[in-house]
């Protein structure tokens, strides 16, 4: 063996045979022009769209800037509030032609493997099915998993199907924020269904019902669920209890739950006028269920369409907006106010060290804020 092919580490009395041997690599003479990393690795730079541009490319169903819309509506910077608001002025006569579904049921009702196969069966369908996924916020770090969109991976790479992680951000009733105003510009793209995923964690689900036209809980055999009706807790929200993992084994339980729950909300008010609220079994691992599912989101909508209750509870929705975002607008302008800045970490410190009670410290909190916007 020639010493050019030899390994570093050979022994002098070792045999020429070698399980490996070193090959001489080849240069690229382009590489040596750039030896400074600095010109090697040079980051692109990002490219601001302007509202226009952003609002025709969410019209011709870009999935890349409708991403990019998002992010400005959810971003929590002040100089791209107004912005948000001009691209969402632009798109809204674009909106409101979605059928809009929310889904939640507790951590391991499979309500990601559910939407993934509803989802995957209304595209063949013909239908284009945006999700909106938030996934819980952390509150010690505040961070998310936002793993949804892998746990999806097939809806994921539907090209009529667009998944949407977000984090709750601390928001309670298991939704965004921003989800409504989501909504809206995926329904500006071109999407006509578009389901809702909440965090999951039980009865305080109860938001997301004020910006859906149909909410859906999952629930599983033997985890206690069929009881839930008694506390009139989130079933009495629901216009459809979805049994899931009917399939296997499980199948015969599915079905004794099923008809248990239905003797149970048969006592409860139905959350939609006219409408009754009945549960149903369904498995997720194929797609014998989805028929079934959808044609009964379909008689939802052609029923409360007719009577009216569709558009009414439409408008009450936008109502309910309105109050939500005073909200939000009075806790961010009360938070970033200067004065209220300045005070609030002596305050904080004279309430824990004991010196001053909370409603004290509050009323003088409130007192300068209102003096300082005169």
């Amino acid at each position: 063996m020639t010493d050019e092919k030899r390994p570093e580490w050979f022994e002098e009395a070792s045999s020429d045979q070698f399980t490996s041997f070193v090959k001489k690599g080849i240069e690229n003479h382009q590489n040596k022009k750039n030896n400074n990393p600095a010109l090697r690795f040079k980051k692109k730079k990002n490219i601001e769209l302007t509202i226009e541009e952003l609002a025709e490319g969410v019209q011709s169903g870009s999935r890349t800037i409708l991403a990019k819309a998002i992010t400005l509506i959810e971003s929590n910077a002040e100089h791209h509030f107004k912005k948000a608001q001009e691209l969402l002025q632009l798109l809204l006569p674009k909106s409101g032609g979605a059928l809009r579904i929310g889904i939640t049921g507790v951590p391991g009702a499979g309500k990601s493997t559910f939407i993934e196969a509803f989802g995957t069966f209304l595209c063949k369908a013909g239908h284009r099915v945006a999700v909106l996924a938030v996934d819980p916020s952390s509150s010690i770090s505040g961070g998310s998993i936002l793993g949804d969109k892998t746990r999806m991976e097939q809806l994921a790479g539907n090209p009529k199907a667009f998944i949407r992680p977000s984090p709750s951000g601390g928001k309670l009733g298991g939704v965004h924020r921003k989800t409504r105003e989501t909504m809206l510009l995926c329904e500006a793209a071109g999407f006509d269904v578009i389901l809702v995923e909440t965090v999951g964690v039980g009865q305080s689900e109860v938001i997301v019902r004020d910006m859906v036209d149909f909410f859906m809980l999952l629930v599983l055999t033997g985890a206690g669920d069929e009881l839930q009706g008694m506390k009139k807790g989130i079933m009495e929200l629901a216009d459809a209890v979805i049994v899931n993992k009917a399939d296997g084994l499980n199948k015969d339980a599915a079905e004794k739950t099923r008809h248990e729950l239905n003797r149970i909300l048969h006592f409860l008010q139905p959350a939609t006028r006219g409408w009754a609220t009945r549960a149903y079994t369904c498995s997720s691992i194929n797609f014998d269920s989805m028929p079934k599912i959808w044609g009964l989101l379909s008689d939802f909508k052609e029923e409360t369409t007719k009577t009216g209750v569709f558009k009414e509870r439409r408008r009450m929705q936008s109502k309910e907006w309105i109050n939500s975002m005073i909200t939000d607008q009075l806790q961010m302008s009360f938070f970033h106010n200067p004065e209220v800045k300045r005070l609030l970490p002596m305050i904080e410190n004279e309430v824990l060290s004991g010196t001053r009670p909370v409603a004290s410290g509050v009323d003088e909190l409130f007192n300068v804020f209102l003096k300082s916007n005169k």
